[in-house]
């Protein structure tokens, strides 16, 4: 009587187990049978994607900077996750070893939700896709599989293995605990989600209380370490803001003294035109010159010099303006002695 329970309410859940699954084999689906998505000289490589993740990821932000920093090492990272997401995602929407399966959705929708809940332009996607995964994931592995699972398939043919406590944990049928133990196990992994939910929610978008936030409207870059060495002008850009699927358009740079004189300048042709070595990138996410404009995609990080045009022996405090297309600035006052 028991055991039927659990069948019934895994068969409640098989839309659920279905579309969960299908949300993490599609992405194996479209980046190895539809597409090469891992292939790093085409364009839609998942690595960069990946890349896209790094400013504000919650939590897990020094290990995207050490494989975006690492392409041999992002490579296999990439190769290895969309492999386990397939396995994951097929096997679970055919419900083989269901509960285990549920922990690798679990777990796969909560590297989503704290490396790209910030993202989203029209509304939160990431975040939304990230907590239903793992309130998804959770819901799946209390219920089991049910009717509708090859688990209740080889639990119907009296398999062995079935009574066995391991696949009781792992596949599908009634929870080895007692059912005191169960409710706690659902009342206190309920809360944490649900807190998990609502902190995520205000840390990315201050969607709780407060006023509410985007960062995926609008670019933004910052300025590092401006400075004027041997007659030449260098330093750091990092796109940190804005849509993953929209560059920045650097059209224009300019140097002034202190009192507003232009000291230096790069015109939007020239930015379009820069050459490769004034340009040092950091990660794969790449700043490149495009058609009419210097390009910074989401997560791109690259030191630029300029050492032709610099007049010599500059001194004082000078302010270093950078001009986007869509008429955004960004600035950082340096001095040089």
């Amino acid at each position: 009587m028991k055991n039927q329970t659990y069948v019934t309410a895994g068969m409640l859940t098989t839309a659920l187990r279905w579309v969960a699954g299908w949300t993490y084999f599609s992405a194996f689906w479209r980046r190895l049978i539809l597409e090469n998505k891992l292939n790093p000289d085409e364009a839609g490589y998942i690595g960069e994607k990946f890349n896209h993740f790094l400013p504000n990821a919650l939590g897990i932000k020094p290990l995207i900077e050490y494989l975006v920093s690492h392409p041999d090492a992002l490579w296999w990272a990439m190769a290895v996750f969309t492999i386990v997401e397939g396995i994951v995602g097929l096997l679970f929407m055919l419900g083989i070893f269901t509960r285990l399966m549920s922990f690798g959705v679990l777990s796969l929708a909560l590297g989503i939700l704290l490396g790209s809940g910030w993202l989203g332009t029209t509304c939160l996607d990431e975040w939304q896709i990230g907590v239903l995964g793992v309130a998804a994931g959770f819901t799946i592995f209390l219920s089991g599989g049910g009717n509708f699972s090859l688990d209740n398939y080889f639990i119907r043919k009296n398999k062995t293995f079935t009574s066995k406590r391991w696949f009781l944990l792992l596949g599908s049928g009634e929870l080895p605990w007692k059912e005191t133990s169960i409710r706690k196990i659902a009342l206190s992994g309920s809360v944490l989600i649900f807190g998990l939910t609502l902190f995520t929610n205000q840390y990315f978008h201050g969607g709780v209380y407060g006023k509410l936030h985007n960062l995926s409207v609008k670019p933004h870059v910052t300025i590092s370490n401006p400075k004027i060495q041997n007659n030449a002008l260098s330093f750091t850009v990092f796109r940190d803001e804005g849509a993953d699927v929209y560059g920045s358009f650097l059209i224009g740079i300019q140097l002034k003294d202190e009192k507003g004189n232009l000291v230096f300048e790069k015109s939007q042709e020239e930015l379009a035109n820069l050459k490769a070595g004034n340009i040092q990138n950091e990660y794969v996410a790449k700043v490149k010159p495009g058609k009419h404009s210097l390009i910074l995609p989401l997560g791109a990080k690259a030191k630029l010099y300029f050492n032709e045009g610099i007049p010599e022996n500059l001194k004082g405090k000078f302010t270093l303006e950078l001009l986007d297309i869509s008429g955004a600035k960004w600035k950082a006052d340096f001095t040089v002695k």
